[in-house]
């Protein structure tokens, strides 16, 4: 017979007590420099996209950001998106053109 433990993996369930508990995000530019922001999980990720680009100087509009290959949204959040803590975001510089 099994030992029975109080608190086993069963009784685990840190989704609905941390719904809104900070997580830390990590944002990695193409030259591996990477900047590190603390935000909930409700927060819009639009709110870390305006404070990134105030951070390194640049025009919100000018650069993308990237989770797990996929472009964020104006309204995504950390909960939308099932980030967890210390997830990275991927941040490029737009291109317009390339063709000649």
């Amino acid at each position: 017979m099994a030992d029975h433990e109080p608190g086993t993996s069963q009784d685990a369930e840190p989704k609905q007590e941390d719904a809104n508990a900070p997580i830390n995000i990590k944002v990695t530019t193409q030259n591996g420099e990477e900047v590190f922001f603390k935000i909930k999980r409700n927060t819009k990720l639009s709110k870390l996209q305006g404070a990134y680009a105030n951070k390194v100087g640049k025009d919100v509009s000018s650069i993308r950001f990237l989770y797990d290959g996929s472009r964020i949204g104006d309204d995504d959040t950390p909960a939308s998106l099932d980030m967890e803590d210390n997830d990275t975001i991927d941040v490029m510089v737009e291109q317009v053109g390339g063709s000649a």
